[in-house]
């Protein structure tokens, strides 16, 4: 039986999925949504954790994957429900060691096999997200650039992300520039649109 934890932060839309999976013979579901304590997380049994990480109040995704590093399972592996065209949120869940990659469109049957799979300790991409899998690995943004740019993002002033980052002024408004021009934005604020729609920030 594949023990599975099943995270989404809306409860019809959680309690849904669940009772769709626990009609397959060799599932049992467990559903929580992401507020729950982490604590009482990590000490339940998942062979497979599916989770929404692309939403209002989804996890963090490196912080999904610690906590199913963490669950008393000897090997959890993490799935990620995903919308296709954010390379972005695929390249946090991938840099995250998530194993199976499904889109949030898909039929039930491609979850089933998403799961079946990383239970299985195989790595599971939803064809229809291989292109946008594929583009993540082209993201032209360092990780520098990434936290000024998700500091930018939040309202912070070129003042605010210097203090915050132990950098000068002009240093940031150097990388400012750069991710202006990487993203092929007119100025910031575009390019923290850019940034935003194919989920890197």
């Amino acid at each position: 039986m594949i023990q599975v934890l099943l995270v989404h932060h809306f409860g019809l839309l959680r309690s849904g999925l669940a009772a769709l999976l626990n009609d397959a013979p060799d599932l049992e579901v467990r559903d929580v949504p992401w507020s729950s304590d982490p604590g009482r997380l990590r000490a339940l049994r998942a062979d497979v954790c599916v989770a929404d990480m692309d939403g209002p109040g989804a996890p963090d995704v490196a912080g999904m994957a610690e906590l199913c590093r963490h669950m008393t399972s000897a090997k959890c592996g993490l799935l990620v429900l995903a919308t296709p065209g954010r390379p972005g949120a695929l390249r946090r869940a991938y840099d995250a060691q998530a194993l199976g990659f499904v889109n949030k469109d898909a039929t039930p049957q491609k979850l089933l096999e998403g799961i079946r799979n990383v239970a299985a300790g195989k790595r599971y991409v939803d064809e229809s997200l291989a292109h946008d899998l594929l583009r993540a690995a082209d993201m032209p943004l360092t990780a520098r650039e990434l936290s000024v740019l998700s500091l930018a993002a939040k309202g912070a002033t070129v003042s605010e992300i210097a203090g915050r980052l132990h950098l000068s002024h002009g240093t940031i408004r150097n990388y400012i520039s750069a991710i202006t021009r990487k993203t092929g934005a007119r100025n910031k604020v575009d390019a923290i649109r850019i940034s935003q729609g194919a989920g890197w920030v």
